[in-house]
Order: structure tokens, then sequence, then C-alpha cells
């Protein structure tokens, strides 16, 4: 008799996860104040922590992502204690980083997943949010480390404005008010283009494979079966 593999066990954790990125984002908003990098950092630890919880990420992403965090609060901290434009750079640097080790974990978790659920839709919604949440930092990193202003006549943007610009490079919308002036945040965004339509492709693809209406009892394989046993 052939053993059915154990199902796994039912998991609603990307809720929350969806839940703290909102709350990075709102708390994003908030006008510039010396302690809001450090702040966000922090709950940006708790996202990714969460998120690869869920993911069930191997070892070796956990360890990685481990050492990231730690860099994250040693930067966030001596910004908090010695503010500067270098070091608010690098604060926002850590925090892409952060957000970008979260989505791996998130799709190879997905990737096993055998149909569409709940928490498969919001895992996937999470994994999309973290990128354009990291890109989005990633700006505001360039935004303070380089001399030039990133967006030429525009200026440098403030954090919500570079989480706009990042959302919208992401989704090629491009409302046009604001174009990077020069390299490497034109290519930055030129690759956050690429990268949000193949993950879009691929998801829409898992969903099409995966999707089962409720009621739908036989696969198509079910039904090849069912007529050689006639």
């Amino acid at each position: 008799m052939e053993q059915v593999a154990p199902r796994r066990p039912a998991r609603h954790g990307y809720a929350l996860v969806l839940m703290l990125i909102v709350a990075t984002y709102v708390l994003a908003l908030v006008p510039g104040e010396r302690w809001l990098p450090t702040v966000l950092l922090v709950l940006q630890t708790g996202t990714v922590w969460q998120a690869l919880r869920v993911s069930r990420a191997r070892p070796v992403v956990r360890v990685a992502s481990a050492a990231v965090v730690a860099l994250a609060l040693v930067t966030a901290a001596f910004a908090l204690f010695a503010p500067g434009t270098a070091l608010t750079g690098l604060t926002f640097l850590a925090a892409a980083g952060l957000y970008l080790v979260a989505p791996l974990s998130i799709v190879r978790d997905l990737g096993v997943h055998r149909r569409v659920d709940r928490e498969t839709m919001l895992g996937a919604l999470a994994a999309y949010l973290l990128i354009g949440m990291a890109f989005g930092f990633a700006y505001a990193c360039l935004a303070a480390l380089q001399p030039g202003p990133l967006f030429g006549d525009a200026g440098d943007p403030a954090l919500p404005q570079a989480l706009f610009f990042s959302f919208v490079t992401m989704t090629t919308t491009g409302y046009g008010d604001l174009v990077p002036a020069t390299n490497p945040a034109q290519s930055i965004a030129v690759l956050e283009a690429l990268i949000g339509q193949l993950f879009l492709v691929t998801a829409v693809a898992k969903v099409v494979e995966n999707w089962r209406p409720r009621g739908w009892r036989h696969t198509t394989g079910d039904s090849g079966d069912a007529g050689g046993a006639r």
C-alpha cells in the first residue's frame, strides 16, 4: 500500500508579516527624526525574523540573516547616538539588506505548496512588498551617500518619496515626476522593474498551475486514470 506523505501543519504567519510590513511603511511616513532609522530597523528585524520563521528558512539562511541583523543593529545604534549623513545612509543600506533576505526564503517555501490557499496568496504579497521596500531603502541610501542629488532638479527624496518611487518603478507605472539623474540609481531602477515583472509573472503562473476551485474533485490525471479503468 502506498504511503501518504504527512500534511504540513497549517500555518497562519504570513498575515502577521504583512501587518509588520504595513506598520513599517506607515512609520516611514513620519517626518524625519534622528531616532526614525533605528526604530525602523528594529521593526524590520522583527519582520524578517517572522518571515524566516513562517517560511521555515534553512539554517544557512538563518545564519546569514543573523549576521545581517547584527550588522544592522550596530549601524542603527551608531546612527542614533552619533547622527551623520554617512551613518544614515549605511542604516538604510542595512534595512535594504534585511528586506532582501526574507523574500528568498518565502519564495522557496511557496514553491513547495501544492495548492493555492490563503497562506500562499499572503506569502506572495508579503514577498512582493518586501522587495519593493528593500529597493525603497536602497534609494534612500543612495540619496544619503552620493554627492549629487538623486533626482536631479527634484533633489534628494525623503524616505516616503523613496518608497513611493520604488513601488512606482516595480509596478512599471512610470508617473515621471521622479527620475534618477545618474547611475547607479538608474541601473538599480531598471533592475527593480525587471525583478518586479518577473515576480508577477512567476506568481501568476504558480496560481494558475495550482489553483483548484472548490468542489473540483478530480484533476486531469485522475480523469485519465478513471477513463482507463473503464
